[in-house]
């Protein structure tokens, strides 16, 4: 077992080793990442800060664990077995994640149990499909039958966002080793603590030695890790700008890389359709965990005729949003995950009204909240789709309203962005919400609810990312066919 600092009244355990290649080793640096409370502005905890060194010993692990070792070699069933492991392993695990996760980041606990309740069933769907995943297929060619097999693509670096570590993680872990590749995973900086919980889940998962690393880092020991010359793919979610920055890295060394982005997704509320059903689940898919998921609905599309009835309705519901500790059941909203977030909200709040939006409610920090980095829900009425709290991304609590003339009009603004991510449609006439749906540039769409599907293909369009995650599509990134002839 790693070891682990005194715990504190209100902290988290602190770790002193990393996870290489499945032991808990000394790191190579006394540099040290704090972790901070986003509710009291505290250091909660301390985690080792990786380094250079400490990526090429997990890398060295990787590709000897995967050149040489048994793990690429199991059968689809001695895998699958390892795999269930970690996956109860992970389920005796999920109350102290969710813990961390609402320490650490300030997901309220109910969302943090959500999530983490997600990440199970990751793992349960890759175990599922790699027990009858066709790794090898007879085709029929010109000249003559062929084998076809499906290989590992060998050692993946894997680079996941603060927002929800495990949960990120287990988008791509379970693929990646269910296809038989060996992984070194880099955590962002922030939040790193859960992420440590996962690597004792796989420590006591007994999984062959060299399979899997949890190096936490910065963006620079990142780079170093796309960079690295014995990892033969990346797989990222983060922001689009850091993907642009990765992809380029990449195509260097033309390696392969899965990109998970960022979004603008657009709720279309058609003309047939009453508000009182929905419209709580659509504000909740706009602002809960404070805005700060990549798919999340910020932009509300109405009909012109209902943009004020719309914007009454969206008003009502968001005063009723109680902002404070994340840990207080009551609680629907906790803080944002960083100081510098929501500085960065606060900006485009800003940049809002100064471009003639409408701040209808929120707009500011809660005024009984003297601590914590916490900033009400916001709703802007009067939104143009030109402006630019309607084209960037803002990760935080904040939606817009935009009016449309007509389905065209709604469709033609759904898809003026540069992001693909997701999306709903909320109709009477399913004949119509098939339409929208099919006509709006997005990896997923709901019609009349909405959500993310996680066991599914789950992606973007444009630079909302590059690949898919979740089901065969999810799995089939991390293999490279090879065809045989005169098998």
């Amino acid at each position: 077992m790693p070891a682990l600092a005194q715990r504190k009244r209100e902290s988290l355990r602190s770790y002193d080793k990393l996870f290489i290649g499945g032991r808990w080793e000394d790191p190579s640096s006394p540099r040290v990442i704090h972790v901070i409370s986003p509710t009291t502005e505290q250091k909660i905890a301390h985690v080792p800060e990786g380094q250079a060194a400490d990526i090429d010993a997990a890398v060295a692990a990787a590709r000897g664990a995967f050149d040489y070792g048994p793990w690429p070699q199991l059968g689809q069933h001695e895998r699958a077995a390892a795999l269930r492991r970690v996956r109860d392993e992970l389920e005796a695990r999920l109350p102290d994640m969710s813990e961390a996760l609402t320490t650490e980041i300030g997901a309220p606990l109910a969302a943090s149990r959500g999530y983490h309740d997600a990440a199970l069933r990751m793992w349960q769907s890759a175990i599922d499909l790699l027990e009858r995943y066709p790794f090898s297929e007879t085709r029929e060619t010109p000249e003559g039958p062929a084998r076809l097999i499906r290989m590992p693509i060998g050692v993946v670096g894997t680079i996941i966002p603060w927002n929800a570590p495990v949960p990120s993680a287990s988008m791509k872990l379970p693929a990646a080793l269910a296809a038989g590749c060996t992984v070194v995973l880099k955590p962002a900086p922030e939040g790193p603590v859960s992420t440590m919980m996962l690597a004792e889940a796989f420590e006591a998962a007994e999984l062959p030695e060299g399979v899997i690393s949890v190096i936490p880092a910065g963006r620079e020991v990142g780079e170093h890790l796309v960079r690295h010359h014995d990892v033969d793919k990346i797989a990222f979610t983060g922001s689009t700008a850091a993907g642009r920055r990765i992809m380029s890295l990449c195509a260097e060394r033309i390696a392969r890389v899965t990109l998970e982005l960022g979004g603008k997704s657009a709720g279309i509320i058609a003309d047939d359709i009453d508000l009182e059903g929905f419209l709580p689940g659509l504000v909740s898919a706009g602002i809960d965990h404070s805005g700060q998921v990549c798919a999340a609905l910020t932009r509300i599309l109405v009909p012109r005729h209902r943009h004020d009835e719309v914007v009454a309705a969206v008003a009502e519901i968001m005063r009723g949003v109680v902002v404070g500790d994340p840990t207080d059941p009551e609680t629907v909203l906790g803080p944002l995950a960083a100081e510098r977030q929501r500085d960065r909200v606060e900006a485009y709040v800003a940049l809002g009204i100064e471009e003639g939006a409408k701040v209808i409610i929120g707009g500011r920090r809660p005024p009984h909240l003297d601590r914590g980095w916490f900033y009400e829900p916001t709703l802007f009425a009067d939104v143009d789709n030109s402006m630019r709290i309607a084209q960037e991304e803002i990760f935080g609590p904040v939606l817009c309203v935009i009016p449309f003339e007509d389905t065209d009009d709604a469709i033609r603004i759904a898809n003026d962005s540069i992001y693909g991510l997701s999306g709903a449609v909320y109709a009477n006439d399913l004949d119509l919400a098939a339409r929208i749906a099919h006509e709006v540039r997005a990896g997923q769409m709901w019609v009349n609810t909405w959500g993310m599907c996680i066991t599914q293909p789950f992606g973007g369009f444009k630079q909302s990312g590059l690949g898919r995650e979740g089901g065969v599509e999810g799995v089939s990134p991390y293999l490279e066919p090879k065809l045989i002839e005169g098998l």
